[in-house]
């Protein structure tokens, strides 16, 4: 079993194919740390997380300050091992985004190195469920779109085989967001799912009233309708409304997701590597869900989140939203709507390294050797 020698950390920062607006912010950039892993016997992976333009620059430092060393001459193979240990060294700023997009990157390196030293594919190592998971569009839904424009784009999703296409939500009244998600039901008729996002901007008695409005356009699921720490709230809610509630983008512990499926909090869960710490918690709370009979659809990173959803049994969209177009060669691969899993041993992205190395910041920049 080979030790860990070498540890490259990057950061890229890429800009937002297009603009971006929900109802609490605008996205202006994607800083994307990098981490590659080398062993004793010359094997590589490659892991990578995301902000949505700030903090990039803390991650980097607690990487290269405080978690990568600890790497150095540790068994690759060790991953559970290796992610306690990196947790337990940052218990004083757990749990939070700063450390658990840290943590994702090298967790999701470690997992590489694996399938590719193994020579599977990560959705076969990690459960091997199924090959391929049908997809739902997010880019063409953003609240500052209008409704022509809504419409248009979820009609296009649709012809391409596209099972659903998600709009935000949180327009001043909710007047508003009713005539804009009328268009597009009626466009694209009752058999086409509508996913909405409210990105934490609704009190709870707002979010009832919306939903309660919304009630009869037959929604795939509302979205993060309140502060994600608002646990009692989204039980409340979900105790008034049939409409699914969909929950997890912005929570960064596995015993965060528990508490919401045991108090019914949720019906949705929407894990995403990035934000819950890697490859491995992740797993966790995918199969956590399968016992609350729970489906996992989760948020963003759609490159990785593929192979992932197809692992589980209870895999049931991929959220079809571009990221890493500029830094790759081979694209995630789509056929009749559906998200194909990666052929190829590892966790299937195949990193162009000349263009990473092009828009890697120098600052950020580290190699971390014995």
């Amino acid at each position: 079993m080979a030790k860990i020698e070498k540890v490259e950390l990057r950061m890229v920062d890429l800009v937002p194919k297009v603009k971006r607006t929900d109802a609490i912010q605008s996205f202006v950039s994607q800083e994307t740390p990098i981490v590659t892993i080398t062993d004793a016997d010359g094997a590589v992976g490659t892991g990578y997380s995301y902000t949505i333009g700030t903090g990039g620059s803390s991650v980097m430092r607690l990487m290269a300050d405080h978690l990568a060393p600890r790497l150095i001459g540790r068994n690759a193979d060790m991953i559970e091992a290796i992610w306690h240990e990196l947790e337990f060294a940052t218990h004083a700023t757990t749990i939070g985004a700063i450390t658990a997009i840290a943590l994702a990157a090298i967790d999701t390196a470690l997992w590489d190195l694996r399938a590719k030293k193994q020579n599977l594919p990560l959705w076969k190592l990690a459960g091997g469920a199924k090959d391929r998971c049908p997809l739902y569009t997010t880019e063409g839904g953003w609240l500052h779109i209008e409704t022509e424009a809504l419409v248009e784009d979820a009609l296009a999703a649709k012809a391409k085989g596209f099972r659903g296409s998600k709009v935000k939500i949180g327009k001043p009244h909710g007047s508003e967001d009713l005539a804009r998600l009328t268009a597009v039901r009626q466009a694209v008729g009752s058999s086409y799912e509508i996913m909405t996002d409210c990105n934490q901007g609704f009190s709870v008695d707002e979010a009832i009233r919306r939903a309660e409005r919304l009630r009869d356009l037959d929604l795939a699921w509302i979205e993060e309708p309140l502060p994600a720490d608002d646990i009692d709230g989204h039980v409340r809610l979900s105790n008034a409304t049939s409409t699914p509630i969909a929950i997890g983008e912005s929570l960064y512990s596995i015993r965060h997701f528990r508490e919401y499926m045991q108090k019914g909090g949720c019906s949705i869960v929407q894990v995403d590597v990035g934000r819950i710490g890697g490859i491995t918690p992740w797993l966790k709370v995918a199969h956590a869900a399968e016992t609350f009979d729970i489906p996992v659809c989760p948020h963003f990173l759609m490159e990785l989140h593929v192979s992932l959803t197809c692992a589980i049994q209870n895999g049931r969209y991929v959220e079809y939203i571009p990221q890493l177009d500029e830094l790759t060669g081979n694209k995630m691969r789509i056929e009749d709507g559906h998200a194909l899993a990666p052929g190829e041993p590892g966790i299937g992205i195949d990193w162009d390294w000349d263009a990473v190395k092009a828009k890697s910041i120098a600052e950020f920049t580290t190699d971390i050797t014995k």
